[in-house]
This record gives C-alpha cells, sequence and structure tokens, in this order.
C-alpha cells in the first residue's frame, strides 16, 4: 500500500475542495449578507485549501492508525482545525471584519466536519489509486 498514487491524494483534494467551496460560499453569504463577498471568500480558499489539504494527506498517509473508523475520526479533527485557522483569517481578511471571520469559521466547524466524515467514508470505499481490496473482512470493517 506504500505505493500509492499520488493521484488518489490529487482526486480526494479535488473533491474535497468541491464540497468544501460550496459549503463556504453558502454559509459566507448567509452570515455576511453579502453574496459577492460568499464567492470572494469561497473562491479564496481554493488555492490555500488544495494545498493545505494535499499536506494534510500526505502526513496522514504515513501515520500507522489502522483502524478505519478511528482515523477518519482523527483526521477529521486535525483537518477541521487547520481548515477553520484557514477560513478565519481568509473571511477576516475579505470581510475587513474580525467578527465575521469568526462567526463563518465556527459555523463551519460544524457543517465541514460532517461533510469531511463522510467525504472520507465515501473515499474509503474507491479503489482508484489502491491496489485493489481482495479482502472480504476489510470491507466488513467499512
Amino acid at each position: 500500500m506504500r505505493n500509492i498514487s499520488h493521484k488518489r491524494h490529487l482526486a480526494k483534494t479535488i473533491t474535497w475542495r468541491l464540497v468544501g467551496s460550496i459549503d463556504t460560499i453558502l454559509l459566507s453569504w448567509i452570515i455576511s449578507g453579502n453574496p459577492l463577498t460568499g464567492l470572494k471568500i469561497g473562491f479564496s480558499e481554493v488555492v490555500t485549501k488544495m494545498v493545505l489539504y494535499y499536506f494534510h494527506e500526505r502526513i496522514w498517509f504515513n501515520i500507522g492508525i489502522a483502524d478505519s473508523r478511528k482515523r477518519h475520526v482523527i483526521k477529521t479533527i486535525t483537518w477541521r482545525l487547520i481548515g477553520t485557522i484557514d477560513t478565519i483569517l481568509l473571511s477576516w481578511l475579505i470581510s475587513g471584519n474580525a467578527m465575521t471571520g469568526l462567526k463563518i469559521g465556527m459555523a463551519e466547524v460544524i457543517t465541514k466536519m460532517v461533510l469531511y466524515y463522510l467525504h472520507e467514508r465515501a473515499w474509503y470505499r474507491i479503489n482508484f489509486g489502491l491496489p485493489k481490496r481482495n479482502n472480504a473482512e476489510e470491507w466488513k470493517k467499512i
């Protein structure tokens, strides 16, 4: 499994960023009351979050926590911490209001953790970039 393709991490990065950006745009629009602010915040995160997510994936690939559910929960928490800090800072810079940045970041803590966990579970079932899973016991853990 150490011969994993970087293509898998890139694909996960792109699919997560699509889900995450849509969530950020909607939350930023609702909280700021301005659709343009929502779009600016959502689109500004595309670059920062993709870079941060890719490195998060590479680091977690080398961490030896085998249990899939425990691993996914811990990954969810560590990613959310990184993502929330990035969102707060970008939202503050774009909106010009620290409180708006905090509100958007805190709202995302809930929505993004749920969405990220579901994204991780979905990708756990996908063999893209991995050797085929032939072991029936492995699938029972899902």
